[in-house]
């Protein structure tokens, strides 16, 4: 039997549910191969993982051990922003980090309810803090939870960070605990540890409406639904701050519940997460429906017309939001000298022909926001973060500011709902602007591929698979022989004829996900070759 579940069984824990499923699990040598046989990795998107008893599940004792491993990168009395969304055990998870810290010497900030990773990111600027901690699994399963760590900056850290803190995990033994410990509650008595009030909930929603461009007659209708997550607060104070009054809210999602019980995948990308809000958006016939993630940091848009239904991608979300700010910026003259706009290298092509219309100049990183965040740090540093207007990622992820540097669903909300407001002012819908930017610029059709390796041999699974396709005939660009911010564990298909495959390991996730461009004459012939391209690739990769 496994060693370390042996001394976990022999351990007093402080989590009853572990005990009891560690009880569950002695009669399952599966079960307790795959909670023991690894522990989670930290990586620049922190830990994610399923709850549960274990060294590679998500539970109190990975929270601490990370939060020693975190605490190792900090000064003495640094101070410290503490979120966390809806999920289950995201409280728990949060407490025990907060007393680790405060315990530590750390002053300790802790939001005293669900909240937003991107306000989570705005509290750390704000409050001048050395980092932050947000408890959250973004848009996975119900079954998941993590901890991402931001920087004094209010970005995701960088690779050396995460590699330092993972090791400095190492060092620490998954029980460890300080000396004398003071509990969650004496924290709180002695001042360790404060609860975050309203007042920056309402400067970060004043800030994010600072971003807003138009005000129209408002007769747009909305539907929102927060998906049982942390986005209802902010979202509809923002919306409401903006001026529309035509507010639908889901009633299933609109209190945070972390099982999810309406959406069981609480992805705003996904259709079976938006049965709900679309059922809403056709019996009060609105125009537009809006769902933010659990975390509230991407935002999805479906759009009715007529009859139809059309559940935008992000990439569309993107176009659409990237010309609009573009138009609306040269309009009111507030374009910048030297405006800058940032995407990921899986991200639409269609961009930089929008900004190469206005004259703007277009920057690529790798896949993830943290790398847009470092972006919009090296230009203040540099005294010129005016000059970004806009970043973007194919998975819903917008940010239209500097004031968090991370993507964020409360401000992209407020642009989409005032972009759809301002099309509907000039009688035309936001479809329509769709297809007048598809036939200036080419269809262009995308579409993300996940491929899921799970247990034991998921990981060598992939690792084979990256292998396999690297030492393949067909021409690739392979991002691991490239310099500085663009070396990756990612490689890019131009498949004549058919169009392009990104293919990368997710950070975060048992997955190996391909994400497809195809163009066409119209949108038929993009079809076509999108489905020549998808048959290809994964004959490649099987």
């Amino acid at each position: 039997m496994n060693n370390e579940y042996i001394r976990w069984m022999s351990h007093k824990l402080k989590d009853n549910d572990l005990t009891k499923e560690l009880k569950i699990m002695k009669s399952n040598n599966n079960l307790i191969e795959d909670a023991f046989y690894t522990q989670l990795e930290f990586g620049t998107g922190g830990l994610r993982g399923i709850i549960g008893a274990g060294i590679n599940r998500m539970n109190i004792y990975t929270v601490r051990k990370a939060t020693f491993g975190y605490l190792a990168t900090l000064k003495n009395n640094s101070k410290v922003a503490i979120a966390y969304d809806s999920r289950i055990k995201s409280l728990t998870f949060a407490k025990e980090a907060a007393t680790v810290l405060a315990n530590c010497g750390m002053k300790v900030y802790l939001f005293n309810k669900v909240s937003p990773t991107p306000l989570l990111s705005y509290a750390v600027r704000h409050l001048k803090c050395d980092g932050g901690i947000v408890i959250t699994a973004s848009h996975n399963p119900s079954n998941y939870n993590g901890y991402k760590v931001y920087d004094s900056k209010g970005c995701q850290i960088n690779p050396d960070k995460a590699e330092q803190i993972y090791h400095n995990m190492q060092k620490t033994d998954i029980f460890y605990e300080v000396n004398d410990e003071l509990s969650f509650e004496e924290c709180l008595e002695r001042k360790l540890i404060t609860y975050i009030d309203d007042d920056i909930t309402i400067s970060y929603v004043n800030t994010v409406c600072s971003e807003a461009f138009y005000s129209g007659q408002r007769e747009l209708k909305v539907v929102y639904t927060p998906l049982n997550g942390s986005g209802m607060e902010c979202v509809s104070l923002a919306l409401e701050k903006r001026g529309f009054k035509k507010i639908n809210f889901v009633k299933e999602q609109s209190y945070p519940d972390g099982n999810f019980t309406t959406c069981p995948y609480p992805n705003p990308e996904v259709k079976e997460a938006l049965e709900l809000g679309i059922r809403d958006l056709k019996e009060t016939d609105s125009d537009i429906l809006i769902a933010t993630d659990p975390d509230c940091d991407r935002a999805g848009m479906t759009l009715k017309d007529g009859d139809n239904i059309r559940i935008l991608n992000g990439n569309e979300t993107g176009m659409l939001l990237l010309d609009y700010i573009c138009n609306m910026r040269t309009q009111k003259g507030l374009m910048p000298k030297d405006p800058i706009v940032i995407k990921t290298i899986v991200t639409t092509e269609l961009a930089k022909n929008i900004c190469k219309d206005y004259g703007i100049k277009i920057i690529e990183v790798l896949t993830g926001f943290k790398y847009i965040g470092e972006q919009i740090n090296m230009f203040e540093e540099k005294g010129e973060k005016d000059s970004f207007i806009f970043g973007f990622e194919e998975s819903c992820g917008y940010l239209s500011g500097t004031y968090v540097r991370d993507k964020d669903a409360v401000n992209a909300s407020v642009l989409i709902c005032d972009m759809a407001d301002y099309y509907k002012d000039k009688g035309i819908s936001v479809l329509k602007r769709l297809e007048q930017l598809y036939k200036k610029y080419g269809y262009l059709l995308t579409y993300l591929g996940n491929y899921t390796y799970n247990g034991i041999d998921g990981q060598k699974k992939m690792e084979k698979i990256m292998n396999s396709l690297r030492s393949g005939k067909i021409y690739f660009k392979d991002y691991l022989k490239e310099d500085g911010n663009l070396k990756a564990d990612v490689l890019k298909f131009d498949i004549s004829d058919m169009g392009i495959a990104i293919v990368r390991p997710s950070g975060t996730e048992p997955k190996i996900k391909i994400y497809y461009s195809t163009q066409g004459y119209d949108m038929i012939e993009a079809e076509n070759n999108m489905k020549k391209l998808v048959k290809y690739m994964e004959r490649l990769i099987n």
